[in-house]
C-alpha cells in the first residue's frame, strides 16, 4: 500500500462515517473530498473538478428540469390521478394498482417527486375503502424503487454505469436495456406484496391525521379562516404608520398573522374610498412600509385582534367574504405541507427559522394529531408529522417541494397555478414524449435528449427559468460532481484495481456467476445506509475492473450494480421515498426491516439468475 492509496482510503472512510451519521450535509462532504483530493496532491485540479462537466452530471440536472416542468404543469398529479381511478376499493387490487401507478411514473420521472405527487391520492384512496394507510404506502415507496429499475433515465444509478462503460470504450445502455430484468422484479415485488408483504405491514393507525382535502376552499374552511380573519385599519396616530411588517412583529407581539394588505385609492381625514392596490400574502409584503388607511386583513383569535388593535391604534371588523376569497387566487393560495421525519424544522419554531424570510410564505396554522386545541404558530416547536398551512404565491409554495427533506406538500398546488401555466400540460407532454423518442431511437446521446428537452419546457413557458433552477436538486447535482473525483482517485492510486483482484482472487474459482452476486450483494447492502448514488460512484469501477480481471464482459456486472443500488428497502433513510411515508403510514424502522429485507433476498435471487442469460458473459 503506497502513501497516495493511504491517504485516499483514509478520505473515503472519511466520507462513508459522515455519509451514515449526516453530521455535515452529504453536499457538503462531497464538496469537501474534492478539496481534499487536491490539497492532497492525489488528483489535479482538472480530475478533481471533472465532476462537475461529465455528461452524466449534466443529464441528471436536465431531467430534473424536464420533471419539474412535468410536475407543475398538472401532467404527473393528471396521470397519476387517471390511473388510480381505475383502483376501486378492493384492497387486494388497491394494492397492485398503486405499485404498477408509481412504478410506470418513475420510470420516467425522479422517484421522490412521483411519490409526493401521489401519497395525498393514496391517503385519499385508504380513507374512501376504509383500510389503513400503513397497508398501502410502504407499497407505494417500493413501486417507486423498482419502478426506477425499468429505464434508463429511472434512476441515477442507471444513468451513471451507462456513462461509466461509454468512458472505458463499452457500448453503453440503451433505454430500455434495463427493462427485462427490471420488469420481472416488478412482477416479483407486486406478487411479493400480494402474498407476503401485506402480512407483515402495520395495521396501525396515523400518528399524523391526513384529512381528505380536495380544493384550499375546503382547507380554509377546516382551519376556520373565515372566522378567524379580521379587518384592522391603520388609524391616524397608529405606531405602525412608516413601519414595514417585519419591524412591527405582530405574530410575535400579538400573535396574530397578516395575510393581506389593501391599500386605498385616496384617503382624506380617515374617510376611505374603496380599495385600491393590493399587497397580497404579508410576506411578500414585509418589507413594505404601512400608511395611513391601509387596510390589514389579519387571522388570529378575537382577543388577540381586539388586544392589537387597543394597543396600536387599528380600527376592526370582521373580514368580508371578499377578503376570505383574497386568500386564494390563481396569485396567491393556501396548501398544507408535512414535517416528514427528517426535516431540519424539527424542535425549531416558525420564528426560529424566520420562515417567512426564508421560504417567502406565511404560515396560517400548526395542525398536530394530538392536539386538541390551536397552536401559537410562531413559539411551537415543530415535531414530526406537524402540517403547516401556509399562504403566499403559489410558485413560492411549489418550491417547498424541491426540499423534500424538509417538506412534503399536499395535495395539487400546481393545478392552481393558472390557467396559463395549466394549459401547457400537452405540451409538456408533447416534449417529454419527444425526449423519449430521441432516447429510445438513439438519434442523439441521452446528455443532448434530455438538454434538448429541458430548453424546450422552458422556451415554451411550461417552466420559467426561475422555475428550472429550483426543479433542479442541486444537493444531488453536487453530491454525484463531488464523489465521481473519488472515484477516479480509487482508480488512479490503484485501489479498484486491488479490490477487484482480491475479488476475483476469492471468488473466481467459483465463476462470473459468484462475483456477480457479491457484488449485488454488497451494493444492496451499502445503498441501505449510503445514497444510491455515492453507493454506485464507489463499486461501479470495481465491477468494471472485476470483469476485465476475469475477462468477461461487464454489463451484467454493470446492471447488478445500478440495480441493486436502487434496492433500498430495508430501512426509512435508505432512500427519499421511504422517508417520506414514514410520517403518514406511522411506520417505526423495524417495519422496513421486516417487509423489505425478504424482498432484497428475492430481487438478488432473481438478478443472479436471470443477469447471465440476459447480458451473457
Amino acid at each position: 500500500m503506497t502513501t497516495e492509496m493511504w491517504i485516499t482510503l483514509g478520505l473515503l472512510a472519511v466520507a462513508i462515517f459522515l455519509f451514515i451519521t449526516e453530521w455535515i450535509r452529504v453536499d457538503v462532504v462531497a464538496l469537501g473530498m474534492v478539496v481534499l483530493l487536491m490539497l492532497s496532491g492525489v488528483l489535479t485540479t482538472n480530475e478533481a473538478l471533472s465532476g462537475f462537466s461529465n455528461p452524466a452530471v449534466l443529464t441528471i440536472a436536465a431531467l430534473f428540469i424536464v420533471g419539474g416542468a412535468v410536475m407543475q404543469t398538472g401532467l404527473a398529479g393528471a396521470i397519476g390521478r387517471r390511473i388510480l381511478h381505475i383502483a376501486g376499493e378492493n384492497p387486494n387490487r388497491l394494492l397492485v394498482v398503486i405499485i404498477l401507478a408509481v412504478a410506470l411514473l418513475s420510470g420516467f420521472m425522479s422517484d421522490t417527486g412521483t411519490v409526493a405527487v401521489l401519497l395525498p391520492a393514496i391517503i385519499s384512496l385508504a380513507s374512501t375503502a376504509k383500510i389503513a394507510p400503513s397497508k398501502l404506502l410502504i407499497p407505494l415507496a417500493y413501486g417507486a424503487l423498482l419502478g426506477g429499475a425499468n429505464t434508463l433515465i429511472g434512476t441515477t444509478p442507471n444513468i451513471i454505469v451507462s456513462d461509466l462503460l461509454h468512458e472505458n470504450g463499452y457500448a453503453p445502455f440503451n433505454f430500455f436495456s434495463f427493462t427485462p430484468l427490471g420488469l420481472v422484479l416488478l412482477t416479483a415485488g407486486v406478487l411479493y406484496m400480494l402474498f407476503i408483504g401485506r402480512r407483515t405491514l402495520p395495521d396501525r393507525k396515523p400518528l399524523i391525521n391526513l384529512q381528505r382535502v380536495e380544493t384550499p376552499g375546503e382547507l380554509a374552511d377546516l382551519y376556520r379562516l373565515p372566522e378567524d380573519l379580521f379587518q384592522l385599519r391603520v388609524r391616524r396616530g397608529s405606531s405602525l404608520i412608516d413601519q414595514t411588517l417585519a419591524e412591527a412583529d405582530l405574530g410575535q407581539q400579538f400573535k396574530i398573522t397578516v395575510v393581506d394588505i389593501q391599500k386605498p385609492q385616496t384617503s382624506r381625514r380617515g374617510v376611505i374610498n374603496l380599495p385600491g392596490q393590493r399587497v397580497p400574502g404579508a410576506t411578500a409584503a414585509r418589507e413594505t412600509k404601512l400608511q395611513l388607511d391601509d387596510l390589514l386583513i389579519a387571522k388570529g383569535e378575537a382577543n388577540d385582534i381586539a388586544h392589537a388593535a387597543a394597543v396600536l391604534n387599528l380600527g376592526v371588523q370582521p373580514a368580508s367574504p371578499q377578503d376570505s376569497a383574497a386568500l386564494v387566487t390563481q396569485e396567491v393560495g393556501i396548501a398544507e405541507v408535512l414535517l416528514p421525519p427528517r426535516s431540519s424544522m424539527i424542535g425549531k419554531t416558525i420564528t426560529d427559522v424566520r420562515f417567512g424570510t426564508a421560504f417567502a410564505l406565511t404560515v396560517l396554522g400548526i395542525h398536530r394529531s394530538q392536539a386538541r386545541e390551536s397552536l401559537p404558530i410562531g413559539t411551537t416547536p415543530l415535531q414530526m408529522g406537524d402540517i403547516l398551512l401556509v399562504q403566499g404565491r403559489w410558485d413560492k409554495i411549489l418550491a417547498l417541494r424541491n426540499r423534500r427533506r424538509d417538506f412534503v406538500v399536499m395535495g395539487q398546488p400546481e393545478e392552481m397555478v393558472g390557467a396559463p401555466t395549466r394549459s401547457k400540460a400537452p405540451i409538456a407532454l408533447l416534449i417529454l414524449l419527444g425526449m423519449l423518442s430521441l432516447m429510445v431511437g438513439e438519434v442523439f446521446p441521452i446528455a443532448t435528449a434530455s438538454m434538448f428537452a429541458a430548453l424546450l419546457m422552458i422556451l415554451t413557458g411550461c417552466l420559467t427559468i426561475d422555475d428550472a433552477y429550483e426543479a433542479i436538486d442541486w444537493k444531488s447535482i453536487v453530491l454525484i460532481a463531488g464523489m465521481l473525483p473519488m472515484s477516479i482517485a480509487l482508480e488512479k492510486v490503484g485501489l479498484v484495481n486491488l479490490a477487484a483482484a482480491e475479488l476475483t482472487l476469492k471468488l473466481g474459482s467459483f465463476g462470473p456467476t459468484s462475483v456477480l452476486a457479491i457484488l449485488f450483494f454488497t451494493t444492496a447492502a451499502f445503498t441501505q445506509v449510503l445514497s444510491n448514488t455515492a453507493t454506485t460512484v464507489l463499486l461501479a469501477p470495481i465491477a468494471l475492473a472485476a470483469a476485465n480481471n476475469l475477462a468477461v464482459q461487464p454489463y451484467a456486472y454493470m446492471m447488478a450494480i445500478a440495480v441493486a443500488a436502487s434496492m433500498a428497502f430495508a430501512s426509512p433513510v435508505a432512500s427519499p421515498t421511504n422517508t417520506l411515508v414514514m410520517g403518514a403510514g406511522s411506520y417505526r424502522f423495524g417495519d422496513y426491516m421486516k417487509v423489505g429485507l425478504p424482498l432484497i433476498f428475492v430481487t438478488l435471487a432473481l438478478s443472479v439468475l436471470l443477469l447471465p442469460f440476459l447480458f451473457p458473459y
